[in-house]
This record gives C-alpha cells, structure tokens and sequence, in this order.
C-alpha cells in the first residue's frame, strides 16, 4: 500500500498545466461522444466496446500471452476505426444538431401559436375517430431534424391537414393507407412513407404484444430523430404516442392534445453549444419520459 501511495503521488507531481488541459481535452471528448449517443440504441454498442477493450487490456497486462498479445495490438486499431463506421448515424445526427446550434436553427419552425393549435386539433379528431374505427394509423410531426429522406420514401402530398384528409389516407385498403403521414411545418407533406423499425425491443417487454410494425416504425423514427408519432393500433384502436425512443400509451383525446402541444411547443432560441447541452440534458424530464410504458 505506501509503494501505491508513493507511485500515486509521484504521478501527481509530474503534473503540470499542459497534462491538466490534456487530460481535460479528452474528458470533454469523450462526454460529448456520450452526450451524443445518449438514450440510442448506440449506448449498447458502445457499452459493448467499451467493456471488451477494458476487458482484453486487463488480460494482456496480467497475463502473459504472447501470441494474443501481438493478435490484438494487430486487430484494435482497425476496431477503433470501425468505431466511426459503427457508430455513424448517431454522429451525423449530432453533428447536425451541433451545428444548428452554433448558427441559431435549433427553432421550432410551426412557431404559429394559432396554427398550432389548429393542426393539433386536427390530429386529436382525426386520431380520436381512427380509434373509434379500428382503422390503423401512424402520423408523424417533424420537429427539427429534418425528415425529407423519409418523405422522398412516400407519395408527395404538401395539403393542409384536416380531420377528413387524415381518415381519407388512413382508410383501409386504399392506396396510402400503409405507411407514415408525414407532418412538415404544419402541413402534409407526403402519406405512404416508410419508417426505420426499431430494434430496441421495448415492445417484447410490453405486457400485452398487440403491437406490430407501425409501433415499431413509431419508436424507430422517434429514435432516428426528434420527431413525434402519434399511432392508432388497428387491433384495438389504442392512441399512443412516440417521442424520443420512449412509447406513451393508452391515450384519451384531452392526454393526447396535451402531450402534443408540450411537445410541440416553440423551442426556445439556442445559440451556443453550452445552451444545446442543456436543451439535450432537459429532454429527460419532458413529459412521458417517465410514463409507465404499459
């Protein structure tokens, strides 16, 4: 124990002012990276990697392996460079997020209170009748990440959204009825569109498995961006709501209209990144983030 103790306090009396912002250089690195796979299904990957670099060091230094050794000194280094490979959806889309905060985009561009309101209540009618009818639907509202791959994916419809258009695309057996609804700046911008499925498995671990492929498209493009879905489960007519890989579930008109307008409130004005952290930081306490998912 005083052989640790001096070989600890000879470390710290090697340390100067350029080993103190070294050390605080890679601190900040590695938080950002964390930052920006937070609440994705790239934390598992990465805690994967993570525990299996710590676990392979600790063989290599206290066992004597030789030929395992020099195996992976060979094969770490092109691990480290598939990291960027692995790990590139999520580091586009926080670089994105990053550089609209530098410039002062992170806005909520339905910024229309009024109009707002409006849109909204088009969607809780509309919804709130599918589940009446037992008629399957999944409408999806961008927010700031922009969704023009997935509307490309889609019939092009760029209409006002009412009540009677959304029950006319969700209709069954007409040509758009399978597939997204997609919401733009308060209009439609194109129905029959094709969702990212989740891979999370938050659904296996429902309780009731009524759930299908439009569930699973609405947790996928809540975790591919910061978008809201909003489902109507053909076989019971459940409302639920997904946001941020998270499922609101069992949902009336007056939970339905009140997640919508938290959710879809205007964004406040983010200028720098310090602002952009604490706007990411503050996405766990946003409601339905601890909603039972029943």
């Amino acid at each position: 124990m005083t052989e640790l103790l001096s070989e600890i306090a000879f470390l710290f009396q090697r340390l100067t002012w350029t080993s103190f912002l070294d050390l605080a250089l890679v601190t900040l690195i590695i938080f950002v990276v964390l930052v920006l796979v937070r609440e994705t299904q790239a934390v598992v990957l990465l805690r994967g990697v993570i525990f299996l670099i710590i676990f392979l060091s600790l063989l290599t230094s206290l066992v004597d392996l030789p030929a395992f050794s020099w195996l992976i000194q060979t094969t770490l280094p092109a691990l480290l460079l598939a990291i960027p490979v692995i790990f590139a959806p999520e580091i586009r889309r926080g670089l994105e997020r990053i550089g609209r905060a530098g410039s002062g985009q992170l806005l909520n561009r339905s910024s229309d209170v009024s109009y707002m309101d409006e849109l909204i209540r088009a969607i809780v009618t509309a919804a709130v009748r599918l589940s009446a009818r037992e008629h399957g639907a999944l409408i999806v509202l961008q927010r700031t990440d922009n969704l023009a791959d997935y509307v490309r994916t889609g019939v092009r419809m760029n209409a006002r959204v009412t009540p009677e258009l959304l029950l006319q695309v969700f209709y069954p057996n007409t040509p758009l009825h399978d597939g997204a609804a997609i919401i733009v700046d308060g209009s439609l911008a194109a129905a029959s569109c094709v969702m990212p499925l989740s891979a999370s498995g938050i659904l296996n671990r429902t309780p009731d498995r009524q759930m299908g492929l439009r569930h699973r498209a609405a947790l996928g493009i809540s975790e591919a961006s910061d978008a809201i879905a909003v489902v109507v489960s053909e076989e019971t007519g459940m409302i639920s709501v997904a946001q941020n890989g998270r499922m609101i579930r069992r949902l009336d008109s007056e939970r339905l209209e009140n997640i919508l307008h938290t959710f879809m409130q205007p964004a406040p004005t983010t200028t720098n990144l310090a602002g952009w952290f604490k706007a990411r930081f503050a996405r766990k306490d946003a409601p339905g983030s601890k909603e039972e998912k029943r």
